[in-house]
């Protein structure tokens, strides 16, 4: 990389000598995982502290065609509203103010989602689903199914699963996560329940209380729900926001001078085969462009 102001453009990074599970298969294989947490050892924070990029960057991921977008700099189209993070916290943390199924707001103690102690909401695009503590699944799941009585659900391989031969969009309410700073997250029934089979749907959101001790309490909030979405994530300015959007079109971003460059999608659809909804894995390929400063 060239260098900036004297700064050292070397990026420390590291490697993986084995891979476990499905990702040492032919068709599930990964080069690797770049990461953009928010410690500095991370590749954003090192390109930042090199003065190369700003500390910006914004993902959005497409299950329709497959791929995404993704680009380090300040989003400038479209326009993203943003909620505060957590400071001092290791993971993308943010206020989660309630939770609303259909319009209507699950009944559930105001300290539910409370910071600290094992507890608070994360984002993280690394997690394929959606996981929040028992009471708040269980009273999820009761409002989704609220008119659907008759629905017979049967547990698949940990999955709560239905035969279901209409719309999921016409016959299942929307489910929104309300944050601070008046921000809002809509979920779409054909994002939240995925589809495995002729007719078989399965719920996305899961139940974090058979999870580890240490998250059982937590809200972790994965691909399942940042799908279709513009995903900004401001450093900078310690925020992270988002906007429904069609990620296979393309963004626009500025550099500090004010200069704008366009970021267009990427499509793995010609790729390797890959259907998340049908393997539970997201495997999003995406041209990563950064404006490096000269």
């Amino acid at each position: 990389m060239p260098r900036s102001g004297g700064l050292p453009s070397v990026v420390i990074c590291r490697c993986g000598a084995k891979l476990g599970g499905d990702l040492g298969s032919s068709n599930l294989a990964l080069d690797g995982i770049l990461g953009f947490g928010q410690s500095n050892s991370s590749m954003l924070s090192q390109l930042a502290a090199a003065g190369k990029v700003r500390k910006m960057f914004a993902h959005c991921l497409d299950t329709v065609n497959g791929g995404g977008i993704f680009a380090i700099g300040n989003v400038v189209q479209p326009k993203v509203k943003t909620t505060p993070l957590v400071p001092d916290m290791p993971h993308y943390n943010v206020i989660l103010k309630g939770i609303d199924v259909g319009g209507t707001a699950l009944g559930l103690p105001t300290n539910i989602f409370d910071s600290g102690n094992s507890k608070g909401t994360i984002i993280d695009s690394g997690t394929t689903l959606a996981y929040v503590p028992e009471g708040v699944y269980k009273a999820l799941f009761a409002m989704v199914f609220d008119k659907h009585q008759d629905i017979s659900v049967q547990t698949l391989q940990d999955f709560s699963c239905f035969q279901y031969s209409g719309s999921v969009d016409d016959g299942f309410p929307e489910v929104t996560f309300h944050f601070e700073g008046d921000v809002s997250l809509i979920v779409s029934p054909h994002d939240y329940l995925f589809q495995n089979g002729k007719n078989l749907y399965c719920m996305g959101f899961q139940n974090g209380g058979v999870q580890t001790k240490d998250g059982k309490d937590m809200v972790l909030l994965g691909d399942l729900v940042l799908s279709n979405k513009l995903v900004l994530y401001d450093l900078e300015n310690q925020a992270i926001g988002w906007a429904d959007y069609n990620c296979s079109s393309s963004i626009k971003i500025s550099d500090d001078k004010g200069s704008t460059y366009t970021v267009n999608a990427d499509d793995i659809s010609s790729g390797c085969e890959v259907q998340w909804r049908k393997s539970l894995i997201l495997l999003l390929a995406t041209t990563v462009i950064s404006y490096l400063m000269l």
